[in-house]
């Protein structure tokens, strides 16, 4: 699947969704939706998950105050490896 705006995604998804559970459509149809359905919501996920890498992350100090850190990528893949 070509790269496509998670808005976009979105939006298809939702049809998807939206024709499945009508439940007008013959088993073949059904089963091609689902997969597009499938691949639009791993690609919404990912999405998701990076933008939510470039978020900051809040911690607290060593005095309790909370303070804004930014996201460190190298820190996850590290943890992951």
């Amino acid at each position: 699947m070509a790269e496509i705006k998670f808005e976009n995604a979105l939006k298809r998804l939702e049809e998807i969704v939206g024709k499945l559970e009508e439940g007008n459509l013959d088993l073949d149809q059904s089963l091609e939706l689902f997969e597009e359905g499938m691949k639009l919501s791993k690609i919404c996920n990912k999405k998701l998950k990076d933008a939510e890498k470039k978020i900051e992350i809040l911690t607290k100090d060593q005095e309790g105050e909370i303070k804004a850190k930014p996201f460190e990528t190298e820190e996850i893949e590290e943890d992951e490896g």
